[in-house]
């Protein structure tokens, strides 16, 4: 029953030992009480329960049920860290049990073999026991130890053995009301779904797995290390560590299981280490190794050790002793077949690279490159990471990009799997030491042709196709809804000065549910936007110019496109540049408000300096014709109308040269529809758009009560030109919640997603929404992003606060240019030069950037 309804079993136990039971009872009671505190609870009460409901089955004298107790108190022994006497309990338990006693007791060995990392000692019990218990009719110990097996050969990374385990073990399940074990199964196919690269259906399974547990009451230290598994995959390695250091917290707590606990620690290691925190991930690592250690859990120490020695090199600390205990951890790990083991070859062969020992650097590396051939894609792309390395060791530069170009189509595979843009995004981190090693290989070899095609071959990859959409799923529209309908109240309550805790837990939870939900849909994209050709570019441009800015060892590189050849000029340090756009922003801010004049110098010098470093000697080759500037992600708050030779141009933005090339080949609507929505709260109450309505005479024009949320989206949908004046907001902890405020809340990224064609041309009236979150390789979330897949081929937008009595005129002056035939970036320019001449106009008008090719 105690997994079942372990809570219930809980207070049944203690009913029993308080009604003066039998000894044989009570040895029942107390391990029934002793089971749920090694599982749920306090590790030492557990051990306490134990050790009387063995005493008590020995006074009874009966052997089946003191080989039972024995078993159990083996389990806490094992996860306490005390591996020895836990390993000698089992021992008596096999000794004293028979029949179908002993092969419960073999059963729990095996689990514990597991969690010691002996896999092979493991799959031999469970082979033993299996039999008997199939033969005994065992329904529930049975699948209890098919899926145990299942988990072992996971381990050991035979995913299909463990998955036909799995089925069998879930067609038993079905016929118990073992609750607590269903909610495990379930569990242990997310953890299989894993493992064979379908990270959606595991983010979908483990959450499930939680709605169970929940139900149950009962904590769930082994689903937090596995989810955490499944963030880090997902490229999202902070809330990995959160995760992982409150569910520590929560174990430390309760005094629980000493093995989850170095578990937890070697998990938030992992993270720490993915999101470049190498000082935590060293301490969290060097605990875990201890605890490993203790508990004589050589499997799990060594895989501690690899992240330990990851971490000290992340921090600098590379040295030949080093590299010998990268070995040497490589070495346990291919001895225990851990699918981590070519993680530490290769491990040890960037050491040695680091250190110049190229002969032992190779060895190491070729060993590694092995894993490129087979297994889940993660792991193939360690093995074309290490085949790279090698290939650049040995002076092989053909090697290198073929490597390279295999290892990205592997990780391009795995992304068309994720649905959610903001998986896709973030996955692509995993692929950025390829695409920089290309680069570095162009650069030296190639020429600019050559280093302009493999910047786009991983700049902004996830905008080549929009995010996948379930067809109509109620429970995420009710959740944006309900979140749309909590975040007005919330921000209601502030502006009245009332408190909004419980307003703010709410909405809360409601933005865990719906990125739970978009995060578990499964992609189905065919492919990502085709292969990008630089003579194709060339033709497009005409008289134009594009200059894409790719980034090598932290240097700039510009690369000149037009007149139908690539050029290459020499940038500054990107560092220096971003400091200089944070200093613009910071002017900008000031200027938006009357009495900041005293800054437009200031913001016109960092302009300057900004085109030195970002534009350098093309600044001057520039020609007369449109240009298109193509920057990294981490640049994208640049305002790039205030350079000085791009101040007069007509300029476009785009995050890639392909992304460009599709808006430019993206058809407008039929019909012709314009949409004007005014949101509410603006200090001129949207005054452009009235006079913009009549201009284009049988336009939508939604305000008041109209301009809600699902109307609004309604009207967006296939329209030809959206103006849209509304407060915006951008959130940099979470970009896919960036909104437009409208009368019944906001409108966020998940809501335009949901748009089965955007407008082809949109203005976006407001503040901040052009601001765009950095993440993966060179990928950018945010608002203007997630409408350029959608069908958007042109959008404007701000990359910072501005005032609302300055747009009004740039608007208007914005409108007149497309009535007139003009496109984005040209009616922007007209539109810049139109307004009058003091610091908050210019100010104004340089905050505003048009983006796309409409």
């Amino acid at each position: 029953m105690v997994f079942a309804a372990p809570n219930d079993a809980l207070a049944r136990a203690e009913g029993v030992l308080a009604a003066d039971p039998t000894t044989l009872h009570a040895s029942v009671g107390h391990q029934v009480i002793g089971i749920w505190q090694r599982d749920w609870g306090d590790m030492r009460l557990a051990l306490d329960h134990l050790r009387r409901a063995r005493d008590l089955a020995a006074r009874a004298d009966c052997p089946e049920r003191e080989a039972d107790v024995l078993a159990t108190l083996g389990v806490a022994l094992v996860h306490a860290g005390r591996t020895r006497q836990g390993l000698t309990a089992f021992e008596r338990g096999i000794a004293r049990g028979t029949g179908h006693t002993r092969a419960r007791v073999l059963y729990r060995r095996a689990y514990s073999w597991w969690v010691l990392g002996h896999h092979r000692e493991a799959l031999e019990d469970v082979r033993r026991a299996i039999p008997v218990l199939r033969q005994a009719d065992d329904v529930i110990w049975t699948a209890r130890a098919l899926t145990l097996r299942a988990t072992v050969h996971l381990a050991l990374g035979a995913v299909e053995r463990a998955e036909a385990d799995f089925t069998a073990a879930e067609a038993l399940w079905d016929t118990t009301g073992q609750e607590h074990d269903k909610a495990d199964a379930v569990e242990s196919r997310g953890l299989a779904a894993f493992r064979s690269g379908d990270v959606p259906a595991a983010l979908r399974l483990l959450d499930e797995a939680e709605e169970r547990y929940a139900k149950l009451g009962t904590p769930t230290f082994m689903l937090n290390i596995r989810r955490c598994e499944v963030l880090m995959a997902a490229g999202l390695a902070p809330e990995a560590l959160a995760e992982a250091d409150a569910a520590t917290a929560v174990l430390d707590g309760i005094g629980g299981q000493s093995t989850r606990k170095a578990e937890l620690l070697l998990v938030a290691a992992k993270a720490a280490r993915l999101a470049g925190d190498a000082g935590t991930a060293i301490a969290r690592a060097a605990v875990a190794v201890r605890l490993f250690a203790g508990q004589r859990r050589t499997w799990w120490e060594a895989h501690a050790q690899l992240v330990l020695i990851d971490a000290r090199m992340a921090a600098g600390r590379g040295s030949g002793r080093l590299v010998a205990d990268a070995v040497r951890v490589a070495e346990r790990l291919s001895s225990f077949g851990a699918p981590a083991a070519p993680e530490a070859w290769l491990l040890a062969g960037r050491i040695a690279l680091g250190l110049d020992w190229t002969a032992d650097a190779e060895r190491y590396l070729e060993i590694a490159a092995r894993s490129r051939r087979s297994g889940p894609p993660l792991a193939r792309m360690t093995g074309w990471a290490a085949q790279a390395l090698w290939a650049r060791a040995t002076g092989s530069d053909r090697g290198v990009l073929e490597a390279c170009r295999r290892g990205l189509a592997v990780l391009d595979d795995h992304r068309t799997t994720l649905g959610a843009s903001e998986l896709r995004a973030r996955a692509t981190a995993q692929g950025a030491e390829l695409a920089a090693l290309a680069q570095q290989v162009s650069l030296k070899r190639g020429g600019p042709r050559r280093l302009l095609e493999w910047s786009e071959r991983w700049r902004a990859t996830a905008l080549s196709t929009p995010p996948t959409r379930p067809p109509a799923d109620p429970a995420l529209l009710s959740g944006l809804t309900a979140f749309r309908v909590i975040a007005a109240r919330a921000e209601e309550a502030r502006m009245d000065g009332r408190p909004v805790p419980t307003l703010e837990r709410e909405q809360r939870r409601l933005e865990r549910e719906i990125r739970s939900r978009t995060l578990h849909i499964r992609g189905h994209a065919p492919g990502y936007g085709g292969r990008f050709e630089a003579g194709r570019l060339l033709d497009r441009l005409g008289e134009g110019r594009l200059v894409e800015l790719a980034v090598l060892d932290g240097r700039v590189q510009v690369l000149l496109c037009g007149g139908g050849r690539v050029r290459r000029f020499a940038g500054g340090l990107l560092a220096e540049a971003e400091r200089e756009a944070e200093f613009v922003q910071s002017a900008l801010r000031r200027l938006a408000h009357p009495g900041g004049e005293a800054r437009l110098p200031l913001a016109e010098t960092a302009g300057r300096r900004l085109e030195e470093l970002l534009l350098g000697e093309a600044a001057g080759r520039l020609g007369a014709g449109p240009v298109v500037v193509v920057p990294p992600a981490r640049l994208h708050r640049v305002p790039w109308a205030l350079l000085p030779s791009l101040r007069e141009r007509v300029v476009s933005v785009s995050p890639s040269a392909n992304a460009w090339l599709r808006a430019g080949e993206t058809e407008p609507p039929p019909g012709g529809r314009q949409v004007l929505v005014r949101g509410p709260g603006l200090a001129t109450g949207g005054a452009e758009v009235p006079e913009v309505a009549g201009r284009y005479g049988r336009a939508t024009v939604l305000e008041q009560a109209d301009a809600h949320g699902n109307r609004v989206l309604r009207e967006l949908d296939g329209a030809a030109l959206a103006h849209i004046a509304a407060h915006g907001t951008f959130r940099a902890d979470s970009p896919m919640f960036s909104a437009l405020r409208m009368a019944d809340g906001p409108l966020i990224v998940h809501d335009f997603e949901r748009l089965a064609r955007s407008p082809y041309r949109i203005i976006l009236s407001s503040c901040d929404t052009a601001r765009l979150a950095s993440v993966g390789a060179d990928e950018l979330l945010g608002l203007v992003t997630a409408l350029l897949p959608l069908g958007t081929a042109g959008v404007v937008a701000s990359s910072a606060p501005v005032n609302d009595a300055a747009v009004v005129p740039l608007m208007l002056a914005l409108h007149k240019g497309l009535a007139d035939g003009a496109g984005l970036a040209e009616a922007l320019r007209d539109a810049r030069a139109a307004l009058p001449g003091d610091a908050l106009h210019q100010a104004t008008g340089w905050a505003f950037t048009a983006f796309g090719a409409a």
